[in-house]
């Protein structure tokens, strides 16, 4: 995820991620770039000393009140994206053909793009 958000030339406000993105070094990296995490805790997560304060709070909010949680950080919308993804691998295939990444980005832009313009048809 690093990678991603520095090699884009976005503005990235907040991070909605399931718990496979839960460690405290992607809360580091959010807070020091000032981005709000909405990232589901595991369910086996504990408050720990050693973790991002965060992550700690993050864990707090969501034992406490998940349904809170969830509808300050918007996580029910998670859905749309992961609808989006898995209809575009449907139509296009889930892989990347290219080999360069520029050639990659490019493909993946052309294919987001045709995407849209069928959705857009119908």
């Amino acid at each position: 995820m690093h990678d991603i958000i520095r090699q884009q030339n976005i503005d990235v406000n907040t991070v909605i991620t399931d718990g496979s993105y839960d460690n405290n070094k992607i809360f580091q990296f959010l807070s020091f770039n000032d981005i709000k995490p909405a990232i589901k805790v595991r369910k086996n997560a504990r408050i720990r000393n050693d973790n991002h304060y965060k992550r700690n709070l993050a864990l707090v909010e969501q034992k406490t009140d998940f349904n809170k949680w969830k509808d300050s950080v918007s996580y029910g919308k998670r859905w749309v994206v992961e609808s989006v993804f898995s209809s575009m691998k449907r139509m296009f295939c889930e892989y990347v053909f290219a080999v360069k990444y520029p050639n990659m980005v490019k493909e993946i832009m052309l294919k987001a793009s045709l995407y849209n313009l069928f959705i857009s048809t119908t």
